[in-house]
Order: C-alpha cells, then structure tokens, then sequence
C-alpha cells in the first residue's frame, strides 16, 4: 500500500517489477514400482544414489528385477529416483508353512513373565507406522540394559542389525534409546521415543498379557535386560581383588540345532599381581564399585586375545571364533544396593561393532565366584545376549520359470489408499515411470497394468517406458508382441528391443537378462543434463553403461522392420559398444502420423506444460485485465526466450521460433465473467534427424577441346 504523506520529507517506495520467474521443472526424476528386499510397503521414498538405495531397500536381489534396474539408472546417469516398494503379504498366509510376506517381531518379557511390547520391523512414515516385511528383518537384534539415571525403573534399549560374515556376525546398523520407560504419559515413554526416532523397528502392545499397564505403575514393568545378570554384590566386592584371578568363564551358543555347545571352561588373566593392583584400582573402597567392573572388562577382554583353557593348554581351532565374543565384552554395574534393587553386575558379550551371537551367554564358576555372586546357581540369570526378531518372509515373488507372482493389483494399487503406483501421489513431481517386474507378469496382467500406468503418468505429464518380456527375443517375436499389444499405444509411453545383458554381481558377474527401463531412464537423464531434454536421447553418444551385451544383434533390415512400428532399437555397432538407436513414442509408428512421434517433441512438451503450470499460480485471483495479461505475456516470453536461446526450439528468430498470446482477443468479455483467463503459447519443436541422405554424384571430367 503506498505511504501516505502526513509531513513534509521525503517518501520512498519499494514497487514490484512485475516479473515473476518461471523456473524450468526437473526432466529426468525417475520412479521405480517393485518389489524388493526391504523398505516401507506402498510409501514413496527418495533416493539419490545407489549408497542410498542399498541402506534403504537392501540392494540388489536376485528375484527383483526392479533392484537391477534401479541400479542401471544410476550407473547410466540418473541423479534422483522415488521408489515404491510393494509386497505380498496376504496370499498364502494361512499355508503350512506360509509363503506370505510378513514382518519380523518379537516379544520382550520381564523377570516375571509380564510381556511388556511387542518390536516389529517398521519406520515412522506419512504420520503412521510403515511395516517392512521380509526375511531381513530377522537379522534385527535388541539389547536392554539398565544403566540409566534411574537404573532401578528406566532402561535403555539398542536396537541393531547385523550381517553373517562367514562365522562372524557384524553389526550394520545401531540405534540407541536411554532412560526409557513404559510408564504412560510420562517424558521418555519407550513407545513415543522409539516409534518417533526409529527406522528400524516399531513397539506396541496390542494383543500382549497383561492388557493393561499395573495401576499404580511399578518400576518393574520393564523388559528383562539382556545378558549375564549377576546376583547381588553386596558391599565387599573390592575388598575381595585378592581373588579375582580365579574367575573361570564358560561361553554357552545355539548350535542352531535345537541344542547349545560351550567353549571353555577359561581362565580370566586379568595381567597384574592382585596384590598390587594397577592404579585405577588403587585405594578402592567398599563403594568403588565400577573400578572393580572395570577390571572384569579388561580381563574378559584379554581372555579374548590370550585365551588358555583352565586346565592348562590351548583352545582347539574350532573353538577359537567364539572366543572372539568376548573381545567387545562390556561389564556395567547396575542397581542401587537397596532390596528392590540390589547392585548387580551386568555382563554383555561381543556388544556393537564386534562379532557376537544373539544366544551366546556366559557362565561363570571357579573357587572363588560365589564371592562375586557369579555362580550358576539360583543367584545369575543368564538370558540371550539379544532379543531376536524372528517370523520375517520375503513371500513368495518368481515361480520357477522366473515370473513373478506377486498379484497385478499389488503394482495397480488404489488411488484412495496411495499404493501401488499411486503412493506416487504423495510425489512433488516424477518424470519417468518404470515398472521394470511388469514384463514377468502374465501378458493379460501386464497389458492392464501397463494401460493404467499409461493414463496415471498422462495425468501426471511423465513418460512410461514399458519393457518386453524375457521370452521377446527375435525380430517376429517383437512383431508379434506390438500386435498383441496395440492397445498400449500412447503418447506417453515409449519401449525398447532388446532387452540387455548385464553382469550380475550376485552371481559371479554372469550375464543376466535384464529389461531396458532403468537403463534407458538413465540415459535419458545423462541426455537432458550434457544436451537438454529437447536432444533425442539416441545416437552415437547414447552408449548404454554396463550392458555387456543386447540379447538379440540387430541388423539394418532388422531395424528399418521395426523402426517404422514405434520400436526404439538397441544396437551395437564396432567402436560404439551398445547404443540406443531409436527415439520414437508408442505413437510413433509412422501409419499414426502423430504429432507426438517423436520422444524430444513430446517430452519438451511436457517439460514446458510443467514449468508454465507451475510458474503461472500467482495469476489466480488477480484483476482479468490488460495489466495482468501483459504481466503474463511478460514472464512466459522470458522463459520461452531462455529456452530458445539454448538451443530448444527450431528458427533462427523468436518469432519463428514462439509465440505467447494472451490479450482481449484469446480472453472475451464472457470468459472474463467467467473468471476465465486464456493463454496460448507455440513452438517449433526440434525433430531429431532419423534419416540422413547422402546425394553423392560422380563427375565426369572431360578435356577441353
């Protein structure tokens, strides 16, 4: 609002130009529909990286076509992808045994029996909890300890996951949550902390016994710490480092069998003369308790590195491994030495980074242990060195032909429900769509998957490209399939024969057959960042990263057959490796005379119907006059100029080039009435040359007379 003068001075305005920027949208942000080995089901997650695709979705994996071809996105130039990952968790449930897919759990107990939440495998998402089924949620581990602020009614709980390295179990990945409590509505409640900060797992408490929380809450409602849990010190433990020496341990594992097996009994060297112990633990009295931990840690710790069995010797090699369990072993002093919380030594075995075992426990006798309370007996509890999630499947997803069996309806998903294809709703802006399993489907599926991702990415002006079927081999086989095919013709819509070859690095580099979609969404991507995405992304350039080879070697003839089909060819040529040679829509066959015909033309359409969609909102609501149709002749022309500038449209001139009509004459008086403005913008779009003619003529040199 101008300033209006009240005194005699000097006013200043600050006056708008009247330019608004319209700023050109992205052109090459794929999105991935498939299955694969974990993620949230049927949410849209970005990713920038194949780094980001291995933590989040679990890398390649051999039944999911849609992992390889998420991985050739990136290799081929791909910067920005959205993955929606879906599952089958229904089918098959009630079988024996189940071949659903299903989510990992498992259950934690106190001292009595109480069940005090339930851990599933899941992330906070869209405001809710997203379940992530699969076999890998059965690598997840909890650990709970007691050392708190409160060690006597809080807990603390780690929650990591683990990879098998031969005999060797490595962590991945740690959460840690401190001063936990399942005291309702109290800071710190275990539920709101974990199901707010996790993305690994998820707690509840539906259906566990007892259903409702103690009245008046006890502090003993907290799961059971995992590990070795010692008896009640006392008061003299300090007192006793005379005898510390004398401590034998015995590793107990799950021989996965049903049974256990044990390692030692061994022989804790703690490395100095109990007589003159080290200076840490000089001058101890009855309270210094923790040094007197302390020297327990160091001394399981050298057993790990030194280790002799009790009765002289050495370990046999086999048992060496599980020896390592100790080399992270942590000793904490828990408790506050009243009776309803007797100081006790907590003891756990290989912790964080180090090999461990989610059974393995540790025994501890020896002369002299009952002085510490480390006996076997009534008085240590020794429990798993985690709480396991178990129960995890991948559900069935190829048959033994390869085809996948998870149902159409999965990837179709439901609009209202945002799955399937539609979590894509939840998606700012995508550009490409690949639903690479969708070749694995059987053909009357595929067809009616195809047709509904066709209209949905019309709808939201981004192209699909539509991969063939692994059996689609040679020159009749393609014909045969467009035929079968012909309603899946769309100006949207683009596909590629062959299929590629890639080296398959979970099956020592072998070739695998593998759909051209995530290879040729990023080449397209690579295209429109070195050249724009108004250059065809085919050519001598358009070299296709880690294909090893095509499935089928195009001919010429081959070519010029299905090239006037619609049919983007990929040929290999010598020098030039594997290429892409075709850049035409599904529209494109030349009987169709469309206007789409060619894969640039439409996608600086949609590229341009985008930028204006989004760069015009500000005229909503504003005056329907000639001021804000010249505010608006102004900003389009500026982006339309960009554009021709950088080389998007044909003609040597802007007004050969494109045009931008917004006056009385597109908008009457009616439409104004009507609160309607209209807009007209053309271009001369760039074709790209398929056919290069050669006219070579020989001439004939005659001598002057």
């Amino acid at each position: 609002m101008p300033v209006r003068p009240t005194y005699p001075g000097v006013y200043i305005e600050e006056i708008p130009s009247g330019v608004r920027t319209i700023v050109s949208v992205a052109t090459s942000i794929a999105a991935f529909i498939g299955t694969f080995r974990k993620g949230p089901l049927n949410e849209a997650m970005q990713i920038f990286s194949m780094a980001d695709f291995e933590r989040e979705y679990g890398g390649l994996e051999r039944t999911s076509e849609a992992s390889y071809a998420v991985q050739q996105f990136f290799l081929n130039g791909g910067t920005e992808a959205w993955i929606v990952r879906v599952a089958d968790t229904i089918t098959g449930a009630g079988a024996v045994p189940p071949t659903n897919a299903n989510t990992a759990e498992v259950v934690t107990e106190n001292a009595a029996g109480d069940e005090i939440f339930r851990a599933s495998v899941g992330r906070p998402l869209r405001g809710e909890s997203a379940q992530d089924p699969g076999i890998w949620g059965n690598n997840l581990r909890l650990e709970v300890d007691y050392a708190t602020s409160a060690p006597g009614r809080l807990f603390n709980l780690t929650v990591s996951e683990v990879r098998r390295e031969g005999n060797r179990t490595l962590t991945v990945q740690t959460e840690t949550f401190r001063n936990l409590t399942m005291e309702p509505d109290t800071p710190n409640n275990a539920l709101e902390v974990v199901n707010q900060g996790s993305r690994l797992v998820q707690l509840d408490r539906l259906g566990l016994t007892p259903a409702n929380l103690p009245t008046p809450f006890v502090a003993t409602f907290r799961p059971q710490a995992t590990g070795t849990l010692s008896g009640d010190l006392g008061a003299n433990v300090p007192g006793l480092l005379g005898d510390i020496d004398n401590l034998e341990v015995t590793i107990t594992l799950d021989d996965g069998a049903g049974g256990t097996f044990t390692v030692g009994p061994l022989d804790v060297q703690f490395g100095f003369d109990p007589a003159t112990p080290p200076a840490f633990l000089n001058g101890a009295t009855p309270g210094d308790f923790n040094a007197w931990a302390q020297a327990l840690e160091r001394g399981l710790r050298e057993a790990a590195r030194n280790p002799t069995p009790s009765g002289g010797g050495t370990f046999p090699v086999a048992d060496q491994p599980h020896l390592a369990y100790l080399a992270g072993a942590t000793v904490q002093i828990i408790g506050d030495g009243t009776v309803d919380n007797p100081r006790r030594l907590h003891i756990l075995a290989g912790r964080g980074a180090r090999p461990f075992d989610a059974t393995a426990t540790l025994t501890f006798g020896g002369a002299d242990v009952a002085n510490y309370a480390l006996d076997a007996g009534s008085n240590v509890e020794v429990v798993g060195q985690q709480y396991v999630l178990a129960g995890g499947r991948d559900g069935a997803v190829v048959d033994a032909n390869g085809n996948v069996t998870v149902p159409v309806a999965l990837f179709q998903g439901v609009r209202s429900a945002k799955s399937g294809i539609y979590a894509l709703e939840d998606v700012d802006i995508f550009n490409i769509l690949c639903i690479p399993q969708a070749a694995r489907l059987d053909a009357d599926d595929m067809r009616a998957l195809y047709t509904e991702a066709e209209l949905y990415a019309e709808e939201r002006r981004s192209m699909l490209i539509v991969d063939i079927a692994l059996d689609v081999r040679r020159l009749d086989q393609m014909q045969t399939w467009l035929a079968d095919n012909d309603g899946l013709r769309h100006q949207n819509g683009a596909v590629y024969f062959p299929r590629v070859n890639i080296p398959d690095p979970l099956n020592r580099n072998r070739p695998r057959s593998l759909a051209a979609s995530g290879t040729i969404a990023g080449l397209w991507a690579r295209t429109d960042v070195q050249r724009g995405v108004w250059k065809a992304p085919a050519g001598t350039d358009a070299r296709l990263r880690n294909v090893e080879s095509l499935v089928t070697k195009l001919t010429d003839q081959e070519n010029g057959a299905l090239n006037p089909l619609g049919v983007n060819c990929l040929r290999n040529f010598p020098v030039y490796s594997n290429i892409c040679w075709g850049a035409r829509t599904l529209q494109g066959a030349d009987i169709l005379a469309s206007d789409w015909k060619y894969l640039p033309v439409r996608r600086t359409t949609l590229f341009i119907e985008e930028s204006l969609f989004r760069g015009t909102k500000w005229v909503v609501f504003e005056p329907n006059d000639e001021p804000l149709w010249a505010q608006i002749r102004l900003n389009i022309t500026a982006f339309m100029q960009d554009l021709f500038r950088k080389g998007a449209f044909q003609g040597t001139t802007p007004r050969e080039a494109y045009f931008v009509k917004c006056d009385s004459e597109t908008t009457t008086q009616t439409d104004i009435d009507n609160g309607i403005v209209n807009i007209e913008v053309g271009f001369a779009p760039l074709k790209p040359a398929e056919f290069v003619i050669l006219r070579i003529q020989q001439i004939v040199h005659r001598p002057e007379a």
